[in-house]
């Protein structure tokens, strides 16, 4: 089949509120929207990639402001499917650089309701990647079903794919989010750690070199660990370990930096750039967009990106 998408990715969307202040104090509070997997898919679609979103989109007050959002981006949203249920919601507020106030209602909302009915097997083979993660797997048995189909139709027809387990203690436990990696991990080629909450609770080893090594030896081709200890990434592809130092610009508000990493990421190795030049896009990526507030809002666009890469962007 004639590819006509560089990634496909599968998540869920909330709709975003932000504020400078404290929230019990904002009277004002800024829409837009977020979600982890479609904070990546916006990042490489901004660095120029042609990108897909599967969800499913709540029939709310919210719904034409989602929809038209994402089709003013250029997001190929054919497979998003309307469901009763209402749309996820978060608060979020940075009173201060060193202050963050975030609040999720993402329970019983219409991304719960994704199913293995809402992959389609010809629209997974019209790509180059398929990507997805611990997040999406978290809303419900239903989602995890269908991210793991989706999985093995990408393997079996020769797309790549890659995952973020993207653990937090506030969505899911150690348990299931093992679970939810242990389920996709023979089918990825590319993983995405976090070593503070990825690598130490799901994987409970803390060295990279070991993790790689572990990771490989289960059959992943390319591993990015991402470091706060160590301010930087750690790269492990084709039998090498390269470490990437975090591209640092003004940092104002990290929300989604790792995601924003991750589409940058995938933008670059969907378009013939090696591991470890896809790894320094995604750090100017990320670096990019920490600079400015708001997740999904500030992420850049590939003239400024590839301004700084081009220039000759060293770590």
């Amino acid at each position: 089949m004639e590819q006509k998408l560089d990634i496909i990715a599968i998540g869920e969307s909330l709709v975003e509120f932000s504020t400078n202040l404290r929230l019990c104090c904002a009277e004002c509070l800024y829409k837009y929207y977020g979600g982890d997997v479609l904070a990546s898919a916006i990042a490489a679609l901004r660095a120029g990639s042609k990108v897909g979103f599967i969800t499913r989109v709540g029939d709310d007050a919210f719904k034409d402001y989602l929809l038209d959002s994402w089709n003013s981006e250029g997001l190929d949203i054919s497979q998003v499917r309307l469901s009763e249920e209402q749309n996820g919601l978060y608060f979020i507020a940075h009173p201060s650089p060193e202050e963050k106030e975030i609040n999720f209602y993402r329970k019983k909302i219409a991304p719960t309701k994704l199913s293995i009915d809402d992959i389609s097997e010809e629209y997974i083979k019209s790509a180059k990647l398929l990507y997805s993660s611990g997040i999406t797997q978290s809303l419900s048995i239903s989602a995890r079903e269908a991210v793991v189909k989706a999985y093995k139709i990408a393997k079996q027809n020769g797309l790549a794919t890659a995952y973020d387990p993207n653990y937090s203690s506030k969505i899911s436990n150690k348990v299931e989010a093992k679970e939810y990696f242990d389920s996709v991990i023979s089918d990825v080629d590319i993983l995405f750690l976090s070593a503070k909450y990825d690598a130490v609770n799901i994987l409970e080893l803390d060295s990279a070199e070991n993790i790689i090594k572990k990771l490989w030896d289960l059959g992943v081709n390319t591993i990015v660990i991402k470091s706060s200890e160590k301010q930087g990434y750690y790269t492990g592809s084709n039998g090498n370990v390269t470490f990437t130092n975090f591209f640092v610009k003004d940092i104002v508000d990290t929300t989604c930096s790792g995601d924003a990493f991750n589409g940058g990421f995938l933008h670059a190795i969907t378009h013939g750039y090696s591991a470890v030049e896809a790894t320094k896009i995604g750090a100017i990526v990320a670096g990019l967009q920490a600079g400015k507030i708001g997740a999904i809002k500030s992420m850049p666009y590939a003239d400024d990106i590839f301004k700084i890469y081009n220039g000759g962007y060293c770590d």
